[in-house]
């Protein structure tokens, strides 16, 4: 069993809105990424998706894009990106996906020897950030506990793998209540998208404090999806 992760896929929820707007490099991007994944992906393994799923405004005008992730190979894990508008209450949300595709929110999931955590995040706060931003953010620290909260209660012996759609930490910003509060509950990895072109540059992949970090938008990987464990 290997663990793999993507993010901000963005599906054009049956509308025509093609990501080739962003660049050409974006042309058919779904496509390449549905090849490297069948690819590579056996149905026993997991795939994380830490949020931007799909530009549908509407539950049900995502369950196009919703499917089409459903039908490709290994058991998916989803938690939402500021993006994703479609995301309604998570009842409905849960209802509405295959049996291999499992949503997160203020809660945690265990899959075989693993247990997974996760929220949207935010904007990290610095003095240029309005007020409205940092109520935000301190909402989605509370939530980002809730979850590892629960991760330590059903599986308290169980590495934790955190899904975020925002980064925590950036190059010049390591230290923030997200990394606190993220080795508080010892977690293992996190994975985190939301970043594009230039923004890329000042993200921070690697191990720090004893916590593995992988940015994982899919442009940024080249349209493939990325390994966190083999």
């Amino acid at each position: 069993m290997a663990i793999y992760a993507i993010s901000d896929l963005h599906l054009p929820a049956g509308n025509d809105k093609p990501m080739d707007i962003f660049g050409e490099h974006w042309e058919n991007h779904f496509s390449r990424i549905r090849e490297d994944w069948i690819k590579r992906v056996a149905d026993s393994d997991i795939v994380l998706l830490p949020g931007d799923l799909s530009w549908a405004m509407q539950l049900e005008e995502a369950l196009q894009d919703l499917d089409a992730i459903g039908r490709l190979p290994g058991r998916k894990i989803i938690t939402r990106g500021n993006h994703d508008y479609w995301w309604s209450s998570i009842g409905r949300v849960r209802d509405k996906l295959a049996k291999n595709m499992f949503a997160l929110q203020n809660d945690a999931l265990v899959l075989d020897e693993f247990v997974f955590a996760g929220t949207r995040g935010w904007i990290l706060p610095t003095e240029e950030v309005g007020e409205d931003d940092k109520r935000i953010f301190a909402r989605e620290i509370k939530r980002l506990t809730m979850s590892l909260e629960h991760a330590r209660r059903i599986a308290p012996n169980s590495a934790c793998i955190c899904m975020l759609h925002y980064p925590p930490l950036s190059d010049n910003m390591r230290d923030t209540e997200f990394t606190k509060t993220l080795k508080a509950f010892d977690v293992k990895h996190v994975v985190y998208g939301h970043l594009h072109g230039p923004a890329l540059h000042g993200a921070f992949r690697g191990e720090l404090d004893g916590i593995t970090y992988h940015q994982v938008s899919c442009d940024g990987l080249g349209f493939r999806i990325h390994t966190v464990i083999e």
